[in-house]
């Protein structure tokens, strides 16, 4: 690759790496409902596992980081959101690998569930041991584990519903990803 195509995707993958922690900015704060533990679900995961879909562990994991953070910021959370940020882009690192190494045996939707259900898990467990730190307790930090749980299904749903129904047939998403399933 010479280097003017190297410069080229590099400054469009940071681009859409911009845009999409905007948009999981923006998805985890138009839809909240609060839960017990003072944090609240939303569909900023969704957009978590897009953007780990769409821009691979590296990028992926920055916008994932990056807009759920500043959404927390945002919110008012901002004791979650050196957490969040370490914890969302973990969740984009653990789907971008994944799918990618299952879907060289598996097709494309099995292969985001999968991808999902795992990042899904590293939220429910990262955001209980974050709360048993902060609260001092694991019993408190186990109250937030339900909410979570129906968060991260949520954000198994919606992820793979939208990716394979509306994200993966855009042509300039197949143009810039090589999407050809």
């Amino acid at each position: 690759m010479n280097t003017n195509t190297s410069k080229n995707l590099r400054l469009r993958l940071l681009v859409v790496s911009g845009f999409l922690a905007a948009f999981v900015t923006v998805s985890t704060m138009v839809i909240r409902i609060p839960t017990p533990t003072k944090g609240y679900i939303n569909l900023g995961d969704c957009f978590v596992n897009i953007s780990a879909w769409l821009l691979g562990p590296v990028y992926g994991a920055a916008a994932a980081g990056i807009g759920s953070a500043l959404a927390d910021i945002i919110s008012g959370y901002t004791v979650y959101a050196g957490a969040t940020l370490i914890i969302k882009a973990l969740m984009a690192v653990a789907s971008a690998v994944l799918y990618t190494k299952i879907s060289r045996k598996l097709n494309s939707f099995p292969s985001r569930i999968i991808a999902a259900v795992a990042a899904e898990i590293i939220m429910v467990a990262g955001y209980a041991l974050f709360e048993g730190i902060l609260y001092g307790s694991a019993a408190a930090a186990l109250t937030g584990v339900p909410s979570n749980i129906v968060q991260g299904i949520g954000g198994v749903i919606t992820s793979v519903v939208l990716f394979e129904a509306v994200v993966s047939r855009v042509p300039a998403v197949k143009r810039f990803t090589g999407i050809n399933k």
